[in-house]
């Protein structure tokens, strides 16, 4: 959203070479577009990476750029948490704005979102919710990481469900996005290099109901929380819920949603194949 509220503004392209706005990344990296759509050819974290030790923008980004692809941007579709953080981190390089700052200036206080942040493990919160695990089948408090590495741009965002309905509505206007063909550039699917399609578009995954609705999704999962939104595009419906146990099958419980609402709004079974 914040990216392509940018590119709105014309501060971002699409489709520019990533070193357009970094001069020194590796000549394999492509464009901003493949960031957005998980084509980048990007890892998740390392396993070997340290979530107990802090580090800034600038050690994760060089941490990035030492990261060998895993294919050539464009040929595949692979989730990936990097993707993400780079694309935080161009935020920042554009505006000369934390993205957290500029989510709050240009999307949370636009709203009065009064609950929406960056996590912060400092600030104190009126109700703050607790995630849980279960380990050896033992209910623990979520694992402890350190502060910096909630303040990415692949995650970690407090808000509490009434903000989360804002912002949804919101979607269905103009008051963040200005015009049709930036919803169309977000949620129509992948084209890759062999000019086949695959079901995702900037973040969404793409689905549809057993009747023909279409159909966004996201799924995210941190420090013991899951939450999913689904929406309906052509119905203006939307189920969101968030879990404080990082066991909770979010997906099939927004299914069972749509179903008690209406029966012929069953999703699809997920088709991760491309077209």
């Amino acid at each position: 959203m914040a990216v392509m509220m940018l590119v709105e503004d014309g501060k971002i392209q699409l489709d520019a070479t990533i070193d357009t706005y970094f001069a020194d990344v590796p000549n394999e990296w492509k464009n901003v577009r493949h960031l957005l759509t998980h084509t980048s050819g990007m890892t998740n974290y390392p396993q070997d990476f340290n979530f107990r030790t802090d580090c800034t923008e600038d050690d994760m980004y060089m941490l990035i750029k030492t990261i060998p692809l895993t294919f050539q941007p464009g040929e595949q579709w692979a989730y990936n948490n990097l993707g993400y953080v780079m694309l935080g981190i161009l935020i920042h390089r554009v505006t000369n704005q934390f993205y957290g700052d500029f989510l709050k200036q240009y999307v949370f206080n636009p709203l009065n979102m009064t609950t929406a942040r960056v996590i912060s493990e400092a600030d104190i919160i009126l109700n703050r919710a607790a995630g849980y695990v279960l380990v050896n089948n033992e209910l623990q408090n979520q694992a402890w990481i350190a502060p910096s590495l909630n303040t990415f741009a692949d995650g970690a965002l407090y808000l509490n469900i009434y903000d989360m309905a804002k912002w949804d509505a919101a979607l269905y206007g103009d008051k963040l996005l200005k015009h049709q063909a930036s919803f169309d550039e977000m949620w129509n699917p992948i084209q890759l290099t062999n000019n086949k399609t695959y079901p995702y578009g900037f973040g969404w995954r793409l689905s549809e109901t057993i009747n023909g609705m279409r159909i966004i999704q996201h799924v995210g999962s941190w420090q013991g929380f899951r939450s999913i939104i689904i929406r309906l595009l052509d119905a203006q419906l939307s189920v969101v819920l968030f879990s404080n146990f990082d066991q909770t099958d979010v997906e099939e419980l927004a299914s069972h949603v749509l179903k008690i609402w209406n029966p012929e709004l069953i999703v699809k079974p997920k088709e991760d194949k491309i077209q």
